[in-house]
């Protein structure tokens, strides 16, 4: 069911020659790229008529507008299960104490007397936000991409998620829902790369965003790439991904249904356990049979991910070992389950978040631990990170110097100005001087 790995009885190569040796799914974003482009060209040139046209040809939907008219939010509110509200409720309620803590202040720093530069945070002005619609339903999506935009001070708030038939045309009622629990009105019927044009050229119902942020297919990823540059981006989501760090001390029961927990989302998605201990691995071979054998989306998503090339159980020598696997691979979710996980969670250096002990599960993170569940996939966790306030607040440097300041440093500045063959840059401030150099 699942491929092993033996890295025992060697020495560990470094750095990407150890990532080679791990497994990973092929996630072509280049050779999508193409494919998208016409789609998202189409969408600039004919806006809603290309929408609509799209969302009968990939998802067999008649629209005769793509924005969700208020009265289905509300709708889908008031129709939410009282039981699936009340979670989200208390997601939502937890990313807010989370994400609140992460708000930067403004800093002014004196460089010398009469010299300063102040440091401020601004928010992006319009954010357009994706949540999935494909195999599975994510309104936890909306809650991880909606409030840190909130607490960030975005004014302007977009959400769109795919067309379904089931649902004439409208986007997922669980979906809606958590908009409408979450303020935000202005929701699109739009999925894929068309979903992400829109917001990037804007429509004749939609205003151009000045980022797009949120999960999505390969034909999300391959639009997002596509306008980089154009519009922000938070990352160019790949297959999700698990892996686990364990020893002996590790419940085989847990490790099993995380794995399973990862695999069930799509038959791209990876399961990666790293252990030191060849029973715990022979004990959660057997448990994946057990627990597989009484899972809900069995042959459609959880064995060909466990099955593919980017799962394996990986065996080592030592912990230490372990965790140099863990942090040359950068998983997007790293569990670490072993007598001192705290201990060992400290020195990771490349995950999108770690989940620390048996009571910290992934599934946590997903929902309710407060922390965001966008994260990096595909190994970027070692240059990137998850989403956050961060991700859309902009950082503006204010320089504010008095004559004198100026002058104390100005032969420093035409120095350098002519090092680099620019007299221009040196010129500019000699003229404020009477064309001389002030004297240091």
């Amino acid at each position: 069911m699942i491929s092993r790995i033996d890295l025992r009885g060697k020495a560990l190569p470094e750095g990407g020659a150890l990532r080679d040796l791990l497994p990973r799914a092929e996630f072509d974003v280049a050779a999508a790229l193409e494919k998208v482009r016409p789609i998202c060209e189409d969408v600039h040139h004919r806006g809603t008529a290309a929408l609509i046209e799209y969302a009968e040809k990939f998802d067999g939907v008649t629209l005769e507008q793509v924005r969700v008219p208020a009265e289905a939010l509300e709708k889908a509110l008031a129709e939410l299960d009282p039981a699936v509200r009340a979670a989200l409720e208390e997601s939502i309620r937890r990313a807010r104490i989370v994400h609140a803590n992460q708000r930067r202040s403004e800093h002014t720093t004196q460089v010398v007397p009469g010299g300063t530069v102040t440091e401020k945070w601004v928010p992006v002005d319009r954010v357009g936000l994706y949540a999935p619609g494909g195999r599975s339903v994510y309104p936890s999506s909306v809650v991880m991409n909606v409030v840190p935009a909130q607490e960030a001070g975005v004014e302007s708030l977009a959400l769109a998620s795919p067309p379904q038939a089931e649902f004439g045309g409208l986007p997922h009622p669980t979906i809606l829902a958590a908009c409408a629990l979450l303020g935000v009105d202005e929701v699109y019927a739009a999925g894929g790369a068309q979903a992400v044009a829109m917001f990037a050229y804007g429509t004749e119902e939609c205003t151009p965003a000045n980022m797009v942020t949120g999960p999505g297919n390969i034909w999300v990823a391959a639009a997002k790439r596509y306008f980089t540059g154009k519009i922000g981006i938070d990352a160019e989501a790949g297959p999700t991904e698990i892996a686990i760090l364990a020893d002996s001390t590790a419940d085989p029961v847990h490790v099993a249904a995380d794995l399973i927990s990862q695999a069930e989302h799509d038959p791209m998605a990876a399961a990666v356990l790293v252990t030191d201990s060849a029973a715990l691995a022979e004990a959660v071979e057997a448990e994946l049979e057990t627990q597989v054998a009484v899972a809900k989306h069995i042959d459609d998503r959880i064995k060909p991910a466990l099955a593919g090339e980017q799962s394996a159980i990986v065996l080592v020598d030592s912990l230490e070992d372990g965790l140099k696997v863990v942090n040359a691979y950068g998983a997007e979710h790293l569990e670490i389950q072993t007598a001192d996980a705290a201990a060992l969670a400290a020195r990771v250096r490349n995950a999108g978040a770690v989940f620390v002990g048996p009571w910290a599960p992934v599934s946590l993170g997903d929902y309710c631990a407060g922390s965001n569940h966008v994260l990096p996939t595909g190994g970027c966790a070692c240059h990137s990170s998850g989403l956050s306030v961060q991700s859309f607040l902009r950082g503006i440097h204010i320089v504010d110097y008095t004559r004198d300041a100026l002058a104390e440093v100005t032969h420093h500045v035409v120095t350098l100005a002519e090092a680099e063959d620019l007299p221009a840059h040196g010129a500019a401030l000699k003229a404020r001087f009477g064309w001389k150099v002030p004297q240091a």
